[in-house]
């Protein structure tokens, strides 16, 4: 039963949303003043838009050179190392995440 909810109050809440934008823009915001609130709208939709595609454009362009320039950038260079299968490479360290576990496994004797 929870699960049903769970999966379906996703769904729902976007209806609501569909129901409030197709109600908003059939009516139109509150305007208590009644002033022709058309004389004072600034067209914001292509600065926006601009704005969007350009930053778009930027990340797409720093993504596809780290892709397809140098894809190794980001990489550990020590991972090319030829692999000793009698110890731990000494690329593998341990992260801050672990040392919980290593502390719990030193404490046994």
């Amino acid at each position: 039963r929870f699960y049903t909810l769970h999966f379906l109050l996703p769904f729902v809440m976007v209806a609501f949303v569909f129901i409030h934008l197709f109600f908003l823009h059939e009516k139109g915001s509150n305007n208590p003043l009644g002033i022709d609130s058309g004389t004072m709208c600034v067209p914001f939709h292509p600065f926006y838009t601009v704005k969007d595609l350009f930053g778009y454009v930027c990340f797409m362009f720093f993504f596809m050179y780290l892709v397809c320039v140098d894809p190794e950038l980001l990489g550990n260079h020590l991972n090319y190392w030829p692999a000793n299968p009698m110890k731990t490479p000494i690329h593998v360290q341990p992260e801050w995440y672990f040392m919980f576990a290593y502390a719990i496994l030193r404490s046994i004797p």
